[in-house]
Order: C-alpha cells, then structure tokens, then sequence
C-alpha cells in the first residue's frame, strides 16, 4: 500500500469514472485499474461496486476511503511541516477576518504577501467576531484579523495598528457646517449603525458615550449599507478610516468629517491560540502587516523592536 495507491483510490471515488480518475491522476486508465485491484486484494475487501454504467464505493469501501482522506491529509501536513521549518512563511494558514475589516484591508495586502511569500498558502474566512473567536479556540482557524479588545482567555494578542473614524454626513447636515466632528456633536445626530453581533457597531456607541437618536430604527448587515443610507438622507454614520479609502465616496450627497483630537479609533489586532506550534509564522504575518500597512492608520510597534 501506498500514498499513491490511496490518492488513486479518493479520486476515483470523487469522479466515479475510470477514464476520469486516470486522467487526474495523469496514469492510464490500465494502470490505475490494476493498482486498485492490487488493493482491493491487499486489503481483502472490494472497494467500489462496478456496473457499465458507473463506480461507487460499497459500503466497506466508504470507510475505508474516508480514512484514506485522512491519511493523505496527515501526509500533506508533514510536507508542509518540513517545509515549515526551513521556511516558516511557507504551507497553509487559516485566516479569520471580520467583515468590516477584510475587504478593505486584504486586497491591499495580498498582492505584495503573494509576491513576498509565494509558498504561502492563505485560507480566508470572514464572520462576526464571535464566530471567528469560537472557531479559532476549536483548532478551525490558525489567527484571527479582528478589532481590539476580544475575550482573550487562552490567546495570545497581537497588536497591529489603529485606525480612527471619520463621519459621513448627508448633503445639508448641520455638521457639514464645522471642519472637525466633536463626539458630543453626535447627541444632535440620527446615527446609523450596523446591526447587533457586529464589533464595530459597539465601537461607534462606545463613541458615542450615549444611545443615539433615531438611528435604532435602522440596522444595516455592511458599511457599504450604512453609506447608501447616508446618501439617501436617512441619517449619520461612523466609517472607518480604511473603508473609506478603498471605495473612495463619489456619492455627490455624502460628505465626509473627521474628528477632533483626540479622534476616536479602533485598534486592529491578530489573535492566535496560546502555545500555537507557528508562532514564528504569526509573528511574521504580523511584521508584514505593520511594514505594508495602508495609509491612514497608525502602526503600533512590536513589543521586541528595537530589542537586542
């Protein structure tokens, strides 16, 4: 038995076709077919059930083959391993990001962390933060892109860089008349934000230091809702900073503010289970982070920079 004798066997159970498999598999179809047989009789147990019409696993065979899976799995993980310690920004990592955060930040990254690191493989997922906490404490995601503070028992946190809020205003508003935003401006404001489960949601009413006015009756699912809103004169929002420059507001019924010093801001952090066997990744992925950052934040230096 083989590695190869188990990836001809998973492929021929993916595609059901002979022809099929042994083309993927870049072997004729004889030769696949033998080497089935050869395991079949090895193991003592037929593996697919055969007609002139199509190729199934039997009962037995579809045990057998979902360990075959695992097997290959354990085998790819100890390539990337070995790789891994000659190159620890090599192999697969599991992203998490929030969704006011990934399509603003990631597409300015990736490019160069593609150019710089092309043996890296990065698996994303976007989701609310609580999701992603939950599914990162479980082994599902290898770190987490997500707004500071999170419930950081068992974590470890790195800090990356902030970045502050701007306000986007309706064409007319009483606020378009100052240069700079107050946050006690915001009492005379119908703010709209995101809806319950988002971070930045509580960030905008931590802002606030108050519920706003009128504003609950709306709850928006994107920042990009939040800003056809503001156009259409239903209220107020908080944006931050990234997300305004990545889809520049051309809407001629919005303008924007910033806040006086000290502005409001959120902190943007990576999160990764305490004791993770690839530190030394993260601990790059961080770097790199910090070295490409857009502009308009404002990065927060590693605790050992500097340190001899």
């Amino acid at each position: 038995m083989t590695l190869q004798d188990l990836r001809y066997v998973v492929t021929l159970a993916e595609l059901k076709h002979f022809a099929r498999a042994a083309e993927a598999c870049y072997v004729s179809q004889p030769t696949l077919s033998t080497q089935i047989k050869k395991l079949e009789a090895e193991l003592g147990v037929a593996l697919f059930e055969r007609t002139n019409k199509r190729v199934m696993p039997t009962p037995a065979g579809a045990e057998l083959i979902a360990q075959a899976r695992v097997v290959l799995q354990e085998a790819e993980k100890l390539r990337d391993m070995a790789q891994q310690a000659h190159d620890p920004m090599s192999g697969p990592i599991q992203l998490g990001v929030i969704p006011t955060l990934g399509p603003y930040l990631l597409p300015h990254l990736v490019p160069q962390l593609r150019a710089d690191y092309p043996n890296l493989r990065l698996y994303l997922r976007e989701d609310l933060t609580a999701t992603l906490v939950e599914r990162l404490r479980t082994g599902m995601l290898d770190a987490i892109l997500v707004a500071l503070p999170i419930q950081s028992d068992g974590l470890e946190i790195i800090e990356l860089f902030r970045e502050p809020f701007m306000m986007v205003l309706p064409m007319g508003d009483p606020l378009t008349q100052k240069t700079e935003v107050v946050e006690t401006d915001l009492a005379d404001t119908s703010l709209l934000l995101l809806e319950d489960g988002h971070c930045l949601r509580d960030q905008a009413l931590a802002v606030c230091g108050f519920p706003p006015r009128g504003g609950e009756d709306f709850r928006a699912s994107s920042l990009e809702t939040l800003r056809q809103m503001v156009a259409a004169g239903v209220g107020c929002t908080l944006l931050p900073i990234l997300a305004i420059h990545a889809a520049p507001l051309s809407e001629p019924l919005i303008e924007l503010r910033p806040f006086a010093n000290p502005e409001p801001s959120r902190t943007i952090g990576l999160a990764l289970r305490r004791g993770f066997p690839r530190m030394e990744m993260v601990q790059a992925f961080a770097a790199f982070i910090r070295r490409y950052a857009p502009d308009g934040v404002t990065v927060i230096p590693s605790p050992n920079q500097g340190k001899t």
